[in-house]
C-alpha cells in the first residue's frame, strides 16, 4: 500500500483581511514619506520608526529625507498639493507637527542654502516655517585642528591634546545628539545628518554610537514620529554597518546603477529592510525603485526593477 508523502501545511485565510488591503483595519499609524508610489505600495511608514537612508554619494539618501520633510509638512501648508503628492495613497495617516534637523558639521544657513539650490523657492519656504535646528558642530570640532573662526567653537583648537582628551572631546558629541534628541524627537519628523560624520571622528566608540541608536528605536515609538539616519556607503567596515542595519527599524539603500543599453547611470533605491513596510507590498514590486530627483517635485519613483 502506497504512503502519501507529507503535505505542506497552509493556514486558513478565508477570512483574514489581506496586508495589502487598504481597507483592512490598520495596526499601527502610520506617516507618509511624501514620496507618491512609495506611499501607494507601502501605505507609509509606522509612527515610531527609525530608518536608515544609506546610500552611495549623491544616491539621493539626503534627497529623499528633505523631500519627506517638505512633502509632509505641505499637509499643514496646502492641503491640496499634499494631496497631489500622496497621489493614490489611502491612508489614513498620522503627521508629525514639525521636522527637526540634527547637523553635526553643518550650519543651519548651510544646510538652507544647499536645499534653496536644489529646489523649487517654496522647498525651503515650508522647511524653513516647520523647522527646528541643533548644530553641534562646536561639540563635534571641539579639540580639532578646525580654527574658531570655521566653526564658532570658543576654545583654542590648535595644539595637541593627549589623545584621552581628544577621545572624550570626541566622544562628547554622543550625549549632545541625545539631547538633541530627546528635546526635539517627541511628535516631530528628524534627520539626523549624519552617522558618516560619527564614524569617521577619530575616537568616537562604535559601540556607544550602536547603543545609543538602539536606545533611539526604543525611545522613538513613545514620540509617534519618524527618525531619519543619514549614512554614506562604505565609510564604516562591513560589521559595524550590518550592525547599524540591525539596530534600527528600516534600511532604504540609495546606489547608482547603470546597463549596457544605456549610456546613462540612474539612481535606485531599494528597501533592504523594513518588516511592516515589505509585508504590505506585492512580490512583484518588491524591487528596487528608479527614481528620479526634479527641482519642482523632489524626489519621486518612476519605475521598478526586480533583483
Amino acid at each position: 500500500m502506497a504512503i502519501d508523502g507529507p503535505r505542506p501545511w497552509l493556514a486558513p485565510l478565508d477570512g483574514m483581511p489581506n496586508v495589502a488591503d487598504p481597507d483592512a483595519p490598520a495596526t499601527i499609524e502610520r506617516i507618509p514619506s511624501g514620496v507618491s508610489d512609495f506611499d501607494h505600495l507601502s501605505q507609509g511608514l509606522p509612527a515610531g520608526s527609525v530608518v536608515l537612508l544609506v546610500g552611495d554619494a549623491g544616491a539621493g539618501h539626503q534627497e529623499f529625507a528633505l523631500t519627506s520633510a517638505v512633502h509632509v509638512m505641505l499637509y499643514y501648508d496646502e492641503p491640496e498639493l499634499h494631496q497631489f503628492f500622496l497621489g493614490s495613497a489611502q491612508g489614513p495617516f498620522v503627521y508629525p507637527k514639525g521636522v527637526a534637523y540634527v547637523s553635526l558639521s553643518r550650519s543651519r544657513a548651510q544646510v538652507m542654502r544647499e536645499v534653496r539650490g536644489a529646489f523649487h523657492h517654496s522647498y525651503p519656504d515650508v522647511l524653513e516655517r516647520h523647522l527646528t535646528f541643533h548644530d553641534l558642530s562646536p561639540t563635534y570640532f571641539a579639540d580639532s585642528v578646525v580654527p574658531n573662526s570655521w566653526s564658532s567653537v570658543n576654545r583654542p583648537l590648535l595644539s595637541e591634546l593627549p589623545a584621552t582628551v581628544a577621545r572624550g572631546a570626541a566622544m562628547g558629541t554622543l550625549p549632545a545628539i541625545a539631547s538633541a534628541l530627546d528635546e526635539s524627537g517627541p511628535s516631530n519628523l528628524v534627520i539626523v545628518d549624519s552617522l558618516t560624520d560619527l564614524l569617521i571622528r577619530r575616537g568616537t566608540d562604535v559601540e556607544e554610537l550602536l547603543t545609543l541608536v538602539k536606545g533611539l528605536r526604543r525611545r522613538a515609538k513613545e514620540w509617534g514620529g519618524l527618525v531619519y539616519l543619514l549614512l554614506s556607503r562604505g565609510v564604516a567596515p562591513p560589521a559595524t554597518e550590518q550592525a547599524l542595519y540591525d539596530s534600527v527599524d528600516g534600511v532604504l539603500a540609495f546606489t547608482w546603477t547603470s546597463s549596457p543599453s544605456h549610456s546613462h547611470r540612474q539612481r535606485t533605491m531599494l528597501i533592504e529592510k523594513f518588516m511592516p513596510v515589505l509585508s504590505r507590498i506585492p512580490a512583484e514590486y518588491q524591487g528596487r525603485f528608479v527614481i528620479r530627483i526634479h527641482a519642482n517635485s523632489g524626489l519621486v519613483t518612476t519605475q521598478y526593477e526586480r533583483v
